[in-house]
Parts: structure tokens; sequence; C-alpha cells
């Protein structure tokens, strides 16, 4: 099946609101501008194709914080310096514009962004419920915040709208890795064995907390999608809870949190249709255009990418 489109006063509204969710504190990028200029990836890298899928990113970055969250450190820094529980949708347009730019944009618009984001985190210090001392640029938090982002992406998409299968994960992995580096996680998963690796080296110090759970009222509250897509968000905080280990899950008091065997067939439906419907006015459409390629180039079936 090929790329589609909505009827056109909707596709209308969804570019719209496309263009105001890729906005940030009034900085917005031309993804289709300069011509040619590479990206840190190249178009026809898994990560293109699974940073286009919105429904699968939202469902993935939800599963990520939950990872993040899990570990006190990096809980204490997200919850004391960012600004998700006061004004949660801005803060998830500017994670989801820094991962629109690290995938899509030229790469000096990238490393220019990530050295931004660096400078920004070395201010960041404090101490956890715990009295453990924090640094955001502590390379040990830096390696789990990455691998957690890699994670819930891969496995969304592989979840919830096409296997995957350990070769493609493992790719989509070692593309992540340039970013990761730039960011100052130096030892980042590269492939699956690394993150299953990873994981069950930090297993000891993920825990349950009171603000897991204030995080998922709120994500599933915030206006964070347009339109009739706020309708399903509850829906998507639920499959991102679903991503998790299931001994994590219950670790965290999340067993009954998931999805009921109904409503994943629904979840799986958006996905799969979110795959294929183009935005043009979004970071991968116009970066396709940056590089020469049709703005539906993504959305077309692997066969007719390959005759562009």
């Amino acid at each position: 099946m090929g790329p589609i489109r909505l009827p056109a006063p909707l596709q209308m509204r969804v570019e719209d609101a496309a263009r105001a969710l890729m906005s940030a504190d009034g900085f917005q990028i031309d993804f289709a501008t300069p011509a040619g200029a590479p990206a840190l990836t190249a178009p026809d890298s898994m990560s293109w194709r699974l940073f286009k899928n919105p429904i699968s990113l939202f469902i993935g970055g939800v599963a990520a914080v939950l990872l993040e969250l899990a570990e006190p450190k990096v809980r204490a820094g997200v919850w004391d310096h960012t600004s998700f529980r006061t004004d949660p949708v801005t803060r998830l347009r500017r994670t989801g514009l820094a991962a629109m730019v690290a995938v899509y944009a030229p790469h000096e618009v990238a490393e220019a962004m990530i050295e931004g984001v660096n400078r920004r985190h070395a201010r960041v210090t404090g101490t956890s419920e715990h009295g453990q001392a924090y640094a955001a640029d502590d390379p040990d938090l830096l390696d789990w915040v990455q691998a957690t982002a890699s994670c819930g992406f891969i496995e969304a998409y592989d979840r919830w709208v096409e296997p995957l299968g350990d070769a493609l994960k493992d790719q989509a992995f070692a593309e992540a890795a340039p970013a990761a580096r730039l960011y100052g996680a130096m030892n980042a998963p590269r492939n699956v064995a690394e993150w299953r690796a990873t994981l069950a080296a930090m297993d000891g110090r993920l825990e349950a907390s009171p603000i897991i759970t204030e995080f998922l009222e709120i994500i599933r509250r915030a206006p964070a999608l347009p339109g009739g897509g706020r309708l399903a968000q509850p829906l998507l905080v639920k499959a991102a809870v679903d991503l998790l280990p299931p001994a994590l899950k219950a670790r965290l008091g999340l067993e009954a949190a998931g999805l009921s065997p109904l409503e994943r067939p629904l979840v799986r439906t958006m996905a799969k249709a979110a795959d294929r419907l183009v935005l043009e006015s979004a970071p991968p459409a116009r970066a396709c255009v940056r590089m020469g390629l049709p703005a539906d180039w993504l959305y077309r079936p692997p066969e007719a990418r390959s005759a562009a």
C-alpha cells in the first residue's frame, strides 16, 4: 500500500498542527534547505523510516521517559529541572523538535543544536531523593538517556507498526550512535545485545516512584496531539507502558496501566495508518525535498522508493 492523504480541509488542519508541534520557543527550522545538505543519517536509513511515524514516536517517547524516571538521579534531574509538570506541551515540543533535528536536519544544524543542549545540561546539578549527587552531563546518565530513547522508538515501531527483527534493530541502534556521541553518551548501546546488557546493568537501580504515576497522569491529559489525536492519547500512553519489560512493569506498579486485548488492535491500526500518512510540512517530507526526493518518498513501499 502506498502513501495516503486526508481530505483537503482535514489535511490542512493536520499539516498546521504538525508545523506547530515542530516549533519550540519560537524557534523553527526549514528542513528543506539548503539543497543537498546531508543529515547525520541517510534518507535510506532505518532512522528516517522510524522517525516519520508520529504515533510510534509518541509511544516510544513516553516509554523512554518511563525508563528514565525509574532511575533516581535521572528522575530528579528531569523532574526538578524541566517543565514537565507546569508546561508539558512545550517540553514535548522541545523534545520532539530535538529528535527531528538529530535525524532529518543538515548535520551542521544538528551539531549546533546538540552543542546548545549540552551547554544547558552542564548547568544542571542536584541531589536525588536518596541523597545521591547528580549532574546532567554525567556520562553514565547520558548513556542511559540515549539508550532509553533508542529503545523506545525502535520497540514502538517494532511492536505497533511492523516487526523489524534484530538485524534492523541493530542498524537503528548503530545509526543513533553519532548523535549519541555528540551528546556525550560515548557508551550508548550500538545494537540489541548491548541494549540488553545496558538494561541488565541498570536493573538494580530502577525503582517505583509516585513521580512516574504523576507523569502518566500529566501525559494522558496534556493536549500533546492535534485534534482527534487527543482522544487516542490515553490509549497511546497505555501502549507505551506495554513496551516495558514485564518484570520492570510490575516493579513500577504499572501492571494494570497497559492496554487491554481489545485495545491493542486499535493502536496497531492507528500506527500503521500513520506510517503512510504524508505530512508535507513535517520534517521527514521536507528533508526528502532537501535531498532531491519527492515529499512522499519515505511513505512509499520499498520497491517504489528504490525506483525513485
